[in-house]
């Protein structure tokens, strides 16, 4: 079933952007209360929140009204059908397109603003190496980019000296998680990370993705490999139709419907020929 979402060109730039709602604290000594409380309001505060996003292409309505808030730490994942409006929600996520409704806020407690971004389908300049690649990318934020450390964490340490159009499919999508993971980001979107992986890569890919959550990393990604995401995420939300059809923690969706699993929920929540079908 092809995916209406192709017909959206996709970026694969990283994606800085100051933080609208970093806090100021007055010094003074006549109100701590006040400070504390400012200071708790921004430690509970999403490190990116969604309101009300909507979109379409043409007369296909993709998105309708959808809200999303990820805290820092929290391990997000979006799972729906193809063509449900996944990638087309995690750009607007990554700010690097803007819905025809809704708002996308970053902020951060910390007041880290930057946005790491994973594409569906990564690409990079023919002739560069995976080192020359990231340290590309690295001119473009403030602090220094260990990039041989970011080459270790994805799995790519060994492969730094080789060109990326001699990369496969599966280790030039670690390349991309590379690129997204450059600059310390706050907020990590992933779209589809461990497709083209083998199954020991997808695993290594979810503990990169538990270790960056761990960090205090918001983590949003979609994934068909239903087994990590059971095992990985935090949450788990359910686009179909453009729409959220389920959100919770994993046993909490599966249970919802009497499964057994996350995969058997699957099928249960979303009523397509391409699920009814399998």
């Amino acid at each position: 079933m092809a995916d209406r979402e192709s017909a959206e060109p996709a970026t694969d730039e990283p994606t800085t952007m100051s933080n609208p709602e970093s806090t100021t604290t007055a010094e003074t000594d006549s109100d701590e209360s006040t400070g504390e409380s400012a200071a708790a309001a921004a430690a509970d505060r999403p490190a990116i929140a969604a309101t009300d996003l909507s979109h379409a292409f043409g007369d296909v309505r993709v998105l309708d009204g959808v809200s999303l808030s990820v805290a820092p730490g929290e391990i997000v994942a979006l799972v729906g059908p193809n063509g449900s409006g996944k990638s087309t929600l995690l750009r607007f996520l990554a700010r690097v397109r803007a819905p025809d409704e809704g708002t996308v806020t970053i902020g951060a407690s910390d007041g880290r603003a930057r946005v790491g971004y994973l594409p569906q389908q990564p690409g990079f300049r023919a002739g560069f190496s995976a080192t020359d690649t990231l340290e590309f990318y690295a001119q473009f934020v403030d602090d220094p980019v260990d990039v041989a450390d970011v080459l270790e964490r994805v799995g790519l340490a060994d492969a730094a000296d080789r060109r990326v159009d001699a990369l496969s499919g599966g280790m030039t999508r670690l390349l991309g998680l590379g690129r997204a993971l450059v600059g310390d980001p706050a907020v990590v979107v992933l779209d589809e990370p461990a497709s083209g992986l083998d199954p020991g890569m997808v695993e290594r890919l979810f503990d990169i993705v538990s270790d960056l959550a761990d960090a205090g990393v918001a983590v949003v990604l979609s994934s068909h490999n239903l087994g990590p995401v059971e095992r990985t995420a935090d949450r788990v939300v359910v686009l179909d139709g453009g729409r959220f059809v389920a959100d919770g923690d994993p046993r909490a969706v599966v249970e919802s419907v009497g499964a057994a699993d996350l995969q058997t929920a699957f099928g249960d929540l979303v009523a397509t020929e391409e699920v009814t079908g399998r």
